[in-house]
């Protein structure tokens, strides 16, 4: 899977750009980078699983 080339940041609400090429694969669970153009912060993440729908897991 392909991570967003840009992303918000959550700092300052600027755009963060993709610190690795674009059309690089990514798998569920391998991290990626990020830099802010405006306070030149950095956000590492996560890429999700391909069945993570954002909804927290159910303790049941």
């Amino acid at each position: 899977m392909r991570a967003p080339a840009t992303i918000t940041c959550v700092d300052c609400g600027g755009t963060c750009h993709l610190l690795a090429h674009p059309e690089e694969e990514f798998a569920p669970g391998d991290p990626v980078a990020y830099r802010c153009a405006d306070c030149m912060d950095r956000w590492d993440l996560v890429m999700p699983d391909d069945e993570d729908d954002g909804a927290p897991d159910d303790p049941s």
